[in-house]
């Protein structure tokens, strides 16, 4: 490695983003450059390199229409940077990036050699594509090439200051594409990271770690019941509660952007609100592996039914085992039905997991406040 590539590793470990690299066919290079340098660990979380066909199926969790694409490289820097959340240190930014190219190898190939890297972000996907000019290097010329682009696809996403020169033929040209988000709502909304958290004083954050307890609702609108609910569980708990909003439901049509923003609005200064687009609980789960899903009776009832597992009983038992394997419980408060007031003592847990049920007892919380009666009431007032 020259000195102008170590000044540059240098620079992406001081500053860039930690980083899982999927890389197949090329960017080996990149790989040796950013391992060679001192604080690797710093950036580098996991280095993988699909070369089977079935390793890069598993990867991408589906067989591509082309292996060497821009869309497989989007499709392999989406699955990095899913790896990367699971894996980073706290809340620090992540990026996937993936890079699938057909380059010289020992025999004449019969199409053209090109590469194809992507960087997907918090923020977005950038995708970067080149035909190298046949002939003219050899393998480690064009892999040499490529890691290149790798480098410039990583200090792009992560916002280092550096620039990464390429060194192209005048016949060579990089296409360079990009999707980019204004904030985390909008990339949530269009299915681009799994949650977007929004913070009491606005501030706002993809894909983050929570903790503690968890409070889902609809909240249409956000009342003091929820509010106290959500005091008296962290209280019992001894942790923060986020409250949680999915803009996918089981029973009703997807919630619009417009819509999300409005009920987040009702938040500020108020406390965090996490964004997701999973409306069943063993999904959620996985988003928020550890944490305690503050719920009322009538949410328990319906988790406890088969009907929200295709009405099949083996579905609802391997989800709850799934969530109890994420260390996830509940943390039940009894809600009142007519003039009678349920409490988790009447809800059907399956047997086995009794123990990931707890009750927020009434003599701590109690409200009679609904969502659907001060909708109502508004609209009678309207």
């Amino acid at each position: 490695m020259n000195d102008d590539i170590r000044a540059i590793i240098q620079k992406i470990h001081d500053d860039s983003a930690q980083t899982v690299i999927a890389a197949a066919g090329a960017g080996t290079q990149a790989i040796a450059w950013l391992l060679g340098v001192a604080g690797a660990s710093r950036t580098v979380l996991e280095i993988t390199v699909p070369y089977a066909s079935s390793a890069f199926v598993d990867l991408i969790g589906h067989e591509p229409e082309q292996f060497v694409s821009s869309e497989a490289a989007r499709d392999m820097a989406k699955a990095a940077y899913q790896r990367a959340v699971a894996l980073r240190d706290g809340d620090c930014a992540v990026i996937g990036i993936g890079c699938t190219a057909t380059i010289a190898t020992d025999r004449p190939k019969r199409g053209d050699h090109r590469c194809h890297i992507a960087a997907w972000g918090a923020d977005g996907v950038r995708t970067y594509s080149l035909n190298f000019n046949k002939g003219l290097r050899d393998r480690d010329g064009e892999d040499e090439i490529a890691s290149r682009m790798v480098l410039r696809a990583l200090v792009e996403a992560g916002g280092t200051d550096v620039e990464v020169p390429v060194l192209l033929d005048d016949a060579e040209k990089i296409e360079a594409e990009q999707a980019l988000y204004e904030d985390p709502i909008a990339a949530l909304m269009d299915g681009h990271v799994e949650s977007a958290t929004v913070y009491p004083d606005g501030t706002m954050s993809a894909d983050a770690r929570t903790q503690g307890g968890v409070m889902p609702g609809s909240f249409n609108p956000l009342h003091k019941g929820h509010e106290e609910l959500a005091q008296a569980a962290s209280e019992l708990l001894g942790a923060p509660v986020t409250y949680e909003l999915s803009v996918a439901n089981v029973d009703k049509p997807p919630l619009e952007e417009e819509d999300v923003r409005a009920r987040v609005a009702q938040f500020a200064s108020k406390g965090p609100i996490i964004l997701t687009g999973v409306p069943v609980f063993f999904r959620k789960a996985r988003l928020v592996p550890g944490c305690t899903f503050v719920i009322g009776w009538d949410t328990a009832v319906r988790i406890a039914h088969s009907r929200y597992y295709d009405d099949q009983e083996s579905n609802m038992l391997m989800a709850f085992e799934e969530m109890r394997s994420l260390g996830c419980s509940f943390l039940v408060a009894g809600r009142t039905d007519g003039e009678v007031f349920h409490t988790l003592l009447e809800v059907s847990v399956p047997q086995g997991f009794q123990d990931i049920f707890q009750e927020l007892p009434e003599t701590v919380f109690r409200s009679d406040i609904s969502s659907t009666g001060l909708r109502l009431s508004e609209k009678s007032q309207g």
